[in-house]
């Protein structure tokens, strides 16, 4: 299994429209790690850990979103990621 850690900013209609429950449901059944937050701008951040193939698969996701949001921009964030740290997805608050 290759591993990675993806760190990205979604920008858009994205709060307020069950994004954060969107990602939580996807990440769990794709089996990764991380969490996801609301940040007070609007926007969205997400850390997500797994394999390679299912991080690929949940960015996608992500780029639609639920049916009620608008996604504008993904956002990569550099820098690393202690994925070691990551028991389960969850949503922070």
């Amino acid at each position: 299994m290759n591993t990675i850690s993806k760190h990205l900013i979604i920008s858009g209609r994205v709060q307020g429209v069950g994004f954060r429950y969107f990602t939580y449901r996807n990440a769990n059944e794709l089996r990764l790690k991380g969490w996801v937050k609301n940040l007070r701008d609007g926007t969205v951040e997400t850390v997500l850990t797994g394999d390679a193939e299912n991080v690929y698969e949940m960015v996608e996701k992500l780029k639609e979103g639920p049916a009620s949001a608008r996604v504008d921009n993904i956002e990569n964030v550099d820098g690393s990621v202690d994925s070691e740290s990551f028991n389960d997805f969850t949503i922070k608050r």
